[in-house]
């Protein structure tokens, strides 16, 4: 597919809905560029871990911002995108319980969102890109030409998250999984900063009983609809 005839894909969703998957898969059948702004969100989280950096405390956030520096490697080894901030790679970190347990806080944090969007923005100038997160097609790029929302039953979503963490090590009991995604849940969609919705001219897709697979075909037939027209 030549530039011309390419479009923004956004992708918007609850937690553990496959977004992130589904969105690798798309861009990589469509051979479009994927930005994880999940990750991105959850590198700022790490920083601000890691540094101590206090919420409320807006000089504090400002100049931790200014000093936070996020981009996306592909591994060829893992045939995979990565995570990697100020130079170092922090991919499997950022997954981590800690950081999902902060990262929605975090992210509502206005001049989190400023400086994270910019960056989104600049991203996807080109377009041919596909990207995820929790405002997307409602703030990031309202005028994209394919909106996605996706969700799904919160019990399947725990299940699928605990086995991803499974095959990175993690043993964390299913529970625990599903309090911290339902807690997700109403701060994203509750947050005063462009909360998590459904955009008027988005598709919705509900998860809950199709693969990796499904969703990402029924994407790009989308796509491949709308470019035809």
């Amino acid at each position: 597919m030549d530039n011309e005839h390419k479009i923004i894909i956004a992708i918007d969703g609850f937690s553990g809905c496959g977004k992130s998957t589904t969105a690798k898969v798309v861009a990589k059948k469509l051979n479009y560029i994927y930005i994880d702004t999940g990750a991105m969100y959850r590198a700022v989280t790490l920083y601000f871990c890691q540094n101590n950096i206090v919420l409320d405390d807006e000089a504090q956030i400002d100049k931790a911002l200014a000093n936070i520096e996020i981009r996306f490697e592909y591994n060829t080894s893992s045939g995979q995108n990565v995570t990697l901030l100020n130079g170092k790679v922090v991919e499997d970190e950022i997954r981590k319980m800690y950081v999902s347990a902060k990262v929605s806080p975090v992210s509502a944090i206005p001049a989190v969102r400023k400086a994270m969007v910019a960056q989104q923005r600049q991203m996807g100038k080109g377009k041919g890109i596909v990207m995820d997160g929790r405002d997307i097609g409602t703030n990031v790029f309202p005028n994209a030409e394919l909106k996605i929302f996706m969700e799904a039953d919160v019990a399947v979503r725990a299940e699928r998250r605990q086995k991803e963490l499974a095959a990175k090590g993690q043993e964390v009991a299913l529970q625990e999984i599903i309090d911290n995604l339902s807690q997700r849940d109403h701060q994203d969609s509750t947050r005063k900063e462009n909360p998590l919705t459904k955009a008027i001219d988005a598709h919705t897709i509900d998860t809950t009983h199709m693969t990796i697979e499904q969703q990402s075909e029924e994407i790009v037939g989308l796509v491949e609809s709308l470019v035809r027209c």
